[in-house]
């Protein structure tokens, strides 16, 4: 992770567009890296989106499974900087389905 980005995440100016954008779809990357599978939709808008956990895929309308966050408590999660349960209590995780809390299981990302 670049200063730029550290800085960001402990609350001070935005970096460019650019490397939030490359800093999430790397760390989603990363994620599908060790949770491959179509089960939960894992949303970071506007920057990107991406299927992950083993199961059933699924093809219409809004998943069952979905976790939406901003960029910056994205990337805040898969560094660790901030605890799953704490992000989903506050609201600034939106989840739904059963799956969900595999997804905080797999993080921070290692």
């Amino acid at each position: 992770m670049t200063d730029v980005l550290d800085t960001w995440l402990a609350g001070g100016e935005a970096p460019p567009r650019s490397v939030i954008k490359e800093a999430v779809k790397e760390s989603l990357a990363a994620l599908v890296d060790i949770a491959p599978g179509h089960s939960v939709e894992v949303r970071i808008p506007p920057y990107a989106a991406v299927q992950c956990i083993e199961g059933p895929r699924h093809t219409r309308g809004t998943p069952p499974n979905v976790v939406e966050t901003d960029a910056r408590t994205w990337l805040s999660l898969a560094t660790g900087r901030l605890s799953w349960t704490d992000a989903v209590a506050s609201g600034t995780v939106k989840a739904s389905g059963s799956r969900i809390p595999e997804v905080g299981a797999l993080l921070p990302l290692r």
